[in-house]
């Protein structure tokens, strides 16, 4: 999962990333309205956690912004305890749940699972299915025909993003930036991208299942549902 940071407390945001990042999450910090406006207009997250109180703006107004742009990462909001009109304006502005500071990392990391699995994956269940192809984001366990596929945590994560964007043509750069993070835009190529995507399909054949995956030259990737 690819996580925006919009933080100005450097400490917290700081603490928030290295507990994510252990959770083999993407993390990306923001410490002000002006950087958080910036990022969301050139890169794509699953979870959006917004403070409302920001050094050059107000966190509500972030949530406009992204209902209006109809961005659709999901959204935490991070509150001061005694906000509570603020949190039921966030709820009222496109927000998906909120946490209260001080908070612990646990309960943070369940809500934004709980976020994630209602705007991605269509529900509240870990298990992500598809035809033969099975997915566990819990225990980050895949599995082709019942049968486990030996897959590492970047292939995992490539699959899910593949499935929960099936039928769309995926950019190398895209597929990046999801899986690495947004510095990998400055890159001058992606071949590193290639290798993963034909080692997923590679394993994914060696377990009899279909070859969804199809490479849409010059542009990118497709995982293309009406492959049989």
């Amino acid at each position: 999962m690819k996580v925006l940071i919009v933080e100005d407390n450097k400490e917290l945001s700081s603490g928030i990333a290295d507990y994510l990042t252990g959770e083999k999450y993407i993390c990306e910090p923001a410490y002000d309205f002006e950087t958080a406006t910036e990022k969301l207009s050139l890169f794509s997250y699953d979870c959006i956690l917004v403070d409302i109180m920001l050094p050059d703006g107000n966190g509500l107004e972030l949530l406009k912004q992204i209902r209006q742009e109809n961005i659709r990462s999901g959204i935490l909001i991070i509150s001061a305890k005694d906000a509570l009109d603020d949190k039921v304006k966030g709820l009222d502005e496109g927000a998906d749940d909120y946490v209260i500071k001080p908070f612990h990392m646990s309960e943070l990391h369940a809500r934004l699972r709980a976020i994630y699995r209602r705007k991605q994956l269509e529900g509240p269940s870990s298990q992500v299915v598809f035809n033969e192809i099975e997915l566990n984001t819990d225990t980050i366990e895949a599995s082709v025909n019942n049968q486990p596929l030996d897959v590492t945590r970047k292939e995992f994560d490539l699959l899910l993003y593949f499935i929960v964007n099936k039928n769309r043509v995926l950019s190398k750069q895209a597929i990046a930036a999801h899986l690495w993070g947004d510095y990998t835009d400055n890159l001058s190529n992606f071949d590193f991208v290639y290798q993963h995507v034909k080692n997923l399909r590679k394993k994914i054949s060696v377990a009899e299942g279909t070859d969804y995956i199809e490479t849409v030259y010059g542009l990118g990737y497709k995982f293309n549902t009406s492959k049989q």
